[in-house]
Order: structure tokens, then C-alpha cells, then sequence
């Protein structure tokens, strides 16, 4: 049987009207990532690499090393879930991104985060 890499993200997001401030143009955005590992080999979680964009088109890119101070090992069947937040000048914007993976057997591959969306209740109305 092959070795399979494969690590399924899904994302919820939400906004936090307590710690925004419209009127100083600060939306406050929380979201919380499950990382699943549907392959057949236990995955470590290196690093991340986000795009933001806010409703101006304005891009902000984030890098580093593992997702809330760690570098979580995911093993076959196993789901890691975190939350984490982020700023924007806008009450709308995106974001998507990458997880930089290695495979037990020391394999590197990438993990995509499709595009989700920021928003503010009603600012798409």
C-alpha cells in the first residue's frame, strides 16, 4: 500500500464585536482551524504562511514557524484544532494560506487552507 500525505483544514469564523472599534476602523476577527489527518502517516506541522486581505484589497502576509507556539505531530485520524485572530481596517476580507508539513518518514508536502471569508454580521447586505 502506498504512503498517502493528506491533511483536510476547515475553518469557522467569527466576528468580535467587543474588541472591534468601527468608528477607528478596527474589526476584530477570530477563527478556529481543525487540521485533520486523513493520510496514512502521522504529520508534524512546521510552519504557516497567511494572506489577509482586507475590503481596500490591502495584503498583509503572515509567516512563521508552527500556529500558536506549536508545531503539533497529527497522527493518522487525528484532528488538531486552535483559534487565533486577526485585525483588519475593514469590516470585510479574507484570508487562505498554507501549512508546511512533515511526514514522519520525513517527507515535507504542503497543506492548503482554501480562501474563507472575514466579515462583519450584515456588512454584506
Amino acid at each position: 500500500m502506498p504512503v498517502t500525505y493528506n491533511i483536510l483544514v476547515r475553518v469557522e469564523s467569527r466576528y468580535l464585536q467587543e474588541q472591534s472599534d468601527p468608528d477607528a476602523g478596527r474589526f476584530a476577527f477570530a477563527y478556529t482551524i481543525h487540521i485533520e489527518n486523513t493520510g496514512a502517516i502521522a504529520a508534524q506541522l512546521i510552519d504557516r504562511h497567511w494572506k489577509i486581505i482586507d475590503g481596500n484589497g490591502a495584503l498583509k502576509e503572515v509567516k512563521g514557524p508552527g500556529v500558536v507556539g506549536e508545531q503539533p505531530l497529527i497522527e493518522p485520524g487525528a484532528v488538531f484544532t486552535y483559534s487565533s485572530g486577526c485585525l483588519l481596517e475593514t469590516p470585510v476580507g479574507t484570508m487562505e494560506g498554507r501549512y508546511g508539513m512533515r511526514a514522519s518518514d520525513g517527507h515535507h508536502f504542503t497543506a492548503p487552507v482554501a480562501l474563507f471569508r472575514l466579515a462583519k454580521p450584515n456588512a454584506l447586505n
